[in-house]
């Protein structure tokens, strides 16, 4: 069960962005990493490859570890850990806070 997925809102825990909240845009579960909408910026000076391509510098997020970031709870809407429940045939994630289905 992932803790952790695309979309969900979390917390970040750990680094010069503490405490900030943001999106999971992108997940590497092998490398236990993800990226967070406006945390971890980086700068980067492009040089124009081809022919039409703009030079310049360019801003974007970078990857960050897992365990840095605490999801957030829909219902509570506080960050909290995450356990997991059958719920028919299916198993769901779910709030330690308030019991609810995340």
């Amino acid at each position: 069960m992932k803790r952790v997925i695309k979309k969900d809102k979390v917390l970040v825990l750990i680094g010069k962005n503490r405490g900030a909240i943001g999106e999971v845009l992108e997940f590497l579960p092998k490398k236990n990493r993800i990226k967070v909408k406006d945390v971890a910026i980086v700068t980067r000076h492009v040089k124009a490859r081809k022919a039409g391509e703009k030079s310049g510098i360019i801003k974007s997020e970078s990857f960050i570890n897992m365990s840095n970031v605490m999801p957030i709870c829909k219902s509570c809407n506080k960050a909290t850990r995450v356990g997991a429940k059958v719920i028919g045939e299916k198993k769901v994630r779910i709030c330690i806070r308030c019991k609810e289905a995340m």
